[in-house]
């Protein structure tokens, strides 16, 4: 058995951080009941959470995970507890539990599945380097299409931002329905032919309109990845793979204009956008040759055998074939719609939606806006060259790695120590707690962002600032994705989709005002006030859901 055997389980139970677990009275379970989950079948003993608690009477609470062997002794009782599995060290039991058959992507070898991963990442990587090489090329499609650079953000760039969430909502009904690959790979060569069409453009109608189109159907990647890091990977691996993964879609849009900004001084902008259609068509490549689908039916006992092998297999499973075979078994789409706004209106959910939307709204806001900042004459930005301009990139890429090294180590730490004052037991509103690590850098960086483009003093003030917000960003988007992850472990793929349409409705709607709110009132008070929302929204939000988020979990479950 691999180390990353299995994610997290579907149906699991929450208690907040701060509390000490209480004892839940437990029916005994008879001999017939246990048997039921001891057979000898495709799924194994104990395939889901749900059946070591059924089996054991014991409620389930979304959010909450038994992590400790021992403990698992005293909630589940010996004769189940001693059947679960660990990881290699013994030490933490694996959630959800592998099943018996060698088809189950929780027993895949580990550089298989870190392989899955990175394709993954990489294909996550599109949607939002593809919207930044808009920003590459700003200043050369004001003058192609003779208008301004404003119209062109607003036109183009904002509206692809916007369409990035709205096309992963779209998504997740489809793949909860007929799997991830398919989905994965249509999305992706559909928003390859789109943007071929964009570097084609004759004029700017069409220009926006095929970026907008791109963004919408290359988006699908940024929705997937919680489902795909818990198809794979054991609980106890999920924070550290879902701090890669969240990478891949955090610093793509400054890796575009830093790369392409060089290349811009060079060649057109149809040239820029073609360096795109080249990356896009590599990541449909690897999906068509290396990807495979994750999805595991592991509520099904036993779990329907493959309808075919070898490469009709993989072809099938590619255009979607076996999806169409497999979907009687699975939620259909408009159970799949219904299941978005499930996730949508739930208190908590609903609080950590509007912090991240505002937060890493923020951040695009940065990215789309200082190119404008960069390269206008005063008074308005620092009047610096393109070339200049696209170094400058170079920060908040520095930053996000800085924050996925770091991250790594924050959440695994901070969840490990946890667990073991809670006598093994795991709580979502652990994952929280690296947002108190991460607002500091955001409002400081924010605030000295805004001082150094009004002020104009060196450009290492701006440097400091920038880098400072984007790694907050990323150490508290991941804390956002993996608390509401945990919270809820069957809807995975919906929270990520709400997550990412929160963000970029924010980076949609904060470049609107930042330039002209600039002008008028000065940076300073326009990135102060952003920095002064993102620390009352933490004071409104973060510390409640610490205090009361196991309530609201079990009173709005």
């Amino acid at each position: 058995m691999a180390e990353d055997a299995h994610s997290l389980s579907s149906t699991d139970a929450e208690k907040a951080s701060h509390q000490v677990p209480q004892q839940q009275v437990k029916d005994t379970p008879t001999a017939d009941h246990l048997e039921h989950y001891t057979d000898n079948s495709r799924g194994g003993f104990s395939s889901t959470l749900a059946a070591v608690q059924e089996a054991h009477g014991f409620k389930a609470e979304a959010g909450r995970l038994v992590v400790d062997p021992e403990e698992a002794r005293v909630e589940y009782g010996e004769e189940v507890a001693s059947r679960l599995k660990r990881n290699k060290r013994g030490d933490k039991i694996l959630w959800p539990q592998p099943s018996d058959d060698p088809d189950d992507p929780q027993n895949w070898s580990t550089r298989k599945k870190n392989i899955q991963l990175l394709v993954l990442t990489m294909a996550s990587f599109v949607p939002d380097f593809n919207s930044g090489l808009g920003i590459a090329s700003l200043f050369a499609l004001a003058e192609e299409f003779d208008t301004t650079t404003t119209e062109i953000n607003n036109l183009t760039s904002n509206w692809s931002i916007f369409l990035l969430g709205w096309g992963g909502v779209c998504s997740v009904p489809l793949m909860k329905r007929y799997g991830r690959l398919p989905v994965l790979w249509w999305s992706q060569v559909l928003g390859l032919g789109f943007l071929i069409g964009a570097a084609a453009a004759p004029n700017l109608a069409t220009f926006a309109g095929m970026r907008c189109l791109t963004a919408f159907f290359s988006t699908a990647p940024q929705c997937v990845g919680l489902w795909t890091i818990s198809d794979l990977f054991p609980f106890h691996l999920q924070a550290r793979k879902t701090n890669l993964w969240t990478l891949g879609f955090i610093v793509s849009p400054f890796v575009s204009p830093f790369l392409l900004g060089y290349m811009i001084e060079h060649a057109s902008w149809r040239d820029v956008y073609y360096v795109g259609v080249g990356y896009t068509a590599l990541v449909v490549l690897l999906l068509t040759f290396i990807m495979e689908e994750t999805i595991y039916d592991r509520h099904m006992n036993p779990v329907p055998p493959r309808h075919a092998t070898g490469l009709k297999y993989r072809f099938d499973s590619l255009i979607g074939v076996t999806g169409v075979r497999m979907a009687k078994y699975r939620p259909s789409l408009w159970a799949g719609v219904k299941s978005m706004f499930d996730v949508l209106w739930r208190p908590h959910a609903l609080m950590m939606y509007i912090f991240v939307g505002w937060l890493f709204g923020c951040g695009i806001g940065i990215n789309v806006t200082n190119a404008v900042f960069l390269g206008s004459p005063p008074p308005l930005g620092y009047g610096y060259e393109p070339i200049i301009t696209a170094s400058m990139y170079a920060t908040p890429i520095v930053a996000v790695l800085l924050g996925e090294f770091a991250g790594r180590y924050i959440n695994d730490g901070i969840a490990d120590r946890l667990i073991k004052r809670n006598s093994g037991v795991f709580l979502a509103e652990m994952r929280l707690w690296s947002i108190y690590i991460a607002m500091p850098f955001f409002i400081v960086g924010m605030c000295l962002l805004g001082w150094a483009y009004e002020e104009k003093p060196s450009i290492v003030a701006v440097i400091f600032g920038w880098g400072m917000a984007e790694f907050g960003i990323l150490i508290l988007t991941v804390a956002t994705y993996n608390y509401l992850g945990n919270t809820f472990p069957q809807q995975q793929g919906e929270v990520s989709a709400m997550i990412n349409l929160a963000r970029t409705i924010g980076g949609f709607a904060i470049p609107y005002f930042q330039v002209p709110w600039s002008l008028s009132g000065g940076p300073k008070r326009v990135f102060g006030m952003e920095a002064g929302v993102g620390a009352g929204l933490f004071i409104l939000v973060i510390i409640p859901l610490q205090i009361y988020g196991r309530r609201l979990r079990n009173r709005f479950a």
